[in-house]
C-alpha cells in the first residue's frame, strides 16, 4: 500500500520542540521530523550510519572539527559515520532527519527521543 505523507503539516504540527516524530520508514532508515529552537547538542559520533539533516523552515550550522558549516532553508547535510558532530540551532528550526534505524537515541539527540 503506498502513503503519501506531507512534511511541511507533519512537523507544523508537532505540539512542542524536541520531540522527533518519527514519519516513515525506508528500508532500515527512519525519517523524522523536529523543531529545535535555542540548542546545541554536545559532540557525538554515530559509528554505524550516516546522517542526513534537511532544513525545511530556518537555519542552522553544524559543527564538526573543521569548524561550522551553515545550513539553510531548503538545503541539507549529510553527516558521515565516525564523523565527531553536533548541532547548533539559534532561531527556530524545523528539520527533517534521515539515518539507520536505532541511530539517534536520547543519549545523542535530547531528553524528549522516543524510540
Amino acid at each position: 500500500m503506498l502513503t503519501k505523507v506531507n512534511v511541511v503539516s507533519e512537523v507544523n504540527a508537532l505540539g512542542q520542540l524536541f520531540v522527533y516524530k518519527k514519519i516513515a520508514r525506508l528500508n532500515e532508515h527512519v525519517l523524522s521530523v523536529v523543531q529545535v529552537e535555542n540548542r546545541t547538542l554536545d559532540f557525538h559520533v554515530h559509528d554505524l550510519s550516516d546522517e542526513l539533516f534537511y532544513v525545511i523552515e530556518g537555519s542552522f550550522e553544524l559543527e564538526t572539527k573543521e569548524g561550522l558549516t551553515k545550513v539553510n532553508q531548503g538545503e541539507f547535510i549529510i553527516v558521515p559515520r565516525n564523523t565527531p558532530h553536533r548541532p547548533v540551532v539559534g532561531k527556530l528550526t524545523k528539520f527533517l532527519m534521515i539515518e539507520l534505524e536505532g541511530t539517534l537515541n536520547k543519549e545523542n539527540s535530547g531528553d524528549l527521543y522516543e524510540d
